[in-house]
């Protein structure tokens, strides 16, 4: 008979967790989009690193930088606290991890053209 009180390890890719905090930070009002990530050694190490997220863990911790574009006439304090809030929030609900920081980075401001 198997005990259903057996431990067993689950390993979460670092995939999952980018497509996590990606899809938490655009779920926030004022973010338009993920700023891509310019290259350097880290591409190298790191797949993903286009889609404006990286992602490290130690541990059962986890480090993200995200990078945003947001939109225009938004207050830029507010949508960074209100994606940290949210992507922690997703990160430690669905994963159970801890997260030890998560730095945002405004790459630049969707201007849209409405007199146009």
């Amino acid at each position: 008979m198997t005990d259903s009180n057996t431990p067993g390890k689950t390993t979460v890719s670092p995939e999952v967790l980018m497509t996590i905090a990606k899809l938490s930070a655009l779920s926030v009002p004022g973010v338009s989009r993920m700023a891509p990530i310019a290259g350097g050694v880290n591409r190298l190490f790191k797949r993903g690193a286009g889609d404006g997220v990286r992602i490290e863990t130690e541990d059962n911790s986890v480090f993200a930088d995200l990078h945003l574009v947001l939109k225009q006439d938004v207050n830029i304090r507010e949508v960074s606290r209100n994606v940290q809030q949210q992507v922690a929030r997703a990160i430690q609900e669905m994963v159970g991890m801890d997260v030890g920081y998560i730095n945002i980075h405004i790459d630049d401001i969707d201007y849209e053209d409405d007199e146009a």
